[in-house]
């Protein structure tokens, strides 16, 4: 696998993968492939932007021939697949750009994958094809039942990778990551988004009474379980990449303020949002089977992050117009009026 394409390889979790693989593997073409949407942001990359091995092209997976053009021109031995939209709120808002993306297009990825005879296809997926944890932890035999049009869309991609590893052969790994938090994420996703407010000392919305518990995943962390995975998986699995940090969102809340030296005064409950799943929760055994382990400690990372949110106003002031305010109108302020 000397030339590995990277669709969505300038979003959050693509671009920490994207940095990873090309300081680790300076022999591998690293190719970055991504629509540039209001989440995919070459600032992401600007750590690697002048390596030798690294490249981008600008394209949608949903275009065939965009996609085409892409695996002749550089010869792909393997795709990575990060693209999707991926915000549970946008989905409610509209789910028409999730199933084009995350369905549509995962199958034109597998389709011209197949095509020009790549190596391997690995798709990054989510905890959250589980859906609504009440007891115990998933493994990846489990059943789906996702509960929001991002989850389902996401499901519907995984089972159409397994059906081209099935149907055709084709020599297939699946990803499955819990929530994942650090550096470079877009400022509407849950620690960003509180810590960028809150530094402004604006109100913080935590839906319904804030005990939704999450499994919290460092980026460095997640990319590392699917460079392993994409390396050493079985053809036709998935693995469960868990960060076994199970939090209830409002301490993650009033965490997040602490270390700001921010008053808990700023966080205000609002109405809870449609089809909100309370827990989630996966073991990671079959990674660490692979030699995957992860090295952040989750207090230690989330103090981390928040400081690097501090130190990098450049990089996320500028992404807080336009898109990003629409969407907290939408989302965020008739919720805020019916509290205040």
């Amino acid at each position: 696998m000397n030339n590995i394409l990277v669709t969505g390889g300038a979003g959050f979790i693509g671009s920490a993968f994207v940095r990873h693989m090309v300081v680790a593997y300076p022999d591998c073409n690293i190719i970055c492939f991504d629509k540039l949407t209001y989440a995919g942001n070459l600032d992401n990359l600007l750590p690697v932007s002048d390596e030798e091995n690294y490249r981008f092209e600008r394209g949608d997976i949903a275009d065939r021939r965009a996609v085409q053009r892409a695996l002749d021109d550089y010869a792909i031995d393997a795709i990575v697949n990060f693209a999707a939209e991926s915000h549970v709120d946008r989905s409610i808002l509209d789910p028409d750009a999730f199933i084009h993306t995350d369905v549509v297009g995962v199958y034109i990825l597998l389709d011209e994958g197949k095509k020009h005879g790549i190596e391997r296809f690995c798709q990054v997926s989510t905890d959250e094809v589980y859906g609504d944890i009440h007891v115990g932890r998933s493994i990846e035999d489990d059943r789906f039942l996702p509960n929001s049009p991002y989850a389902a869309s996401k499901a519907g991609g995984e089972l159409m990778v397994r059906a081209y590893h099935v149907t055709y052969g084709m020599d297939t790994v699946v990803t499955r990551g819990s929530n994942t938090y650090g550096p470079y994420q877009y400022p509407e996703k849950l620690v960003p988004f509180f810590t960028t407010e809150a530094m402004d000392e604006r109100m913080l919305p935590v839906y319904g009474d804030g005990k939704q518990i999450r499994d919290w995943l460092h980026v460095d962390d997640h990319a590392r379980g699917v460079d392993r995975i994409l390396r050493f998986g079985k053809p036709g699995e998935a693995y469960n990449l868990a960060g076994e940090n199970q939090r209830l969102n409002i301490d993650v809340t009033r965490r997040i303020l602490e270390l700001l030296g921010k008053p808990q005064s700023l966080i205000r409950h609002v109405p809870d949002r449609e089809g909100h799943d309370r827990r989630y929760a996966m073991t990671a055994e079959k990674a660490r089977s692979l030699g995957w382990n992860r090295q952040f400690d989750f207090d230690q990372g989330l103090e981390a992050t928040v400081r690097w949110y501090q130190e990098n106003e450049w990089w996320w002031r500028k992404l807080k117009t336009g898109d990003y305010l629409e969407f907290y109108r939408q989302q965020y302020a008739d919720r805020l009026e019916s509290v205040s």
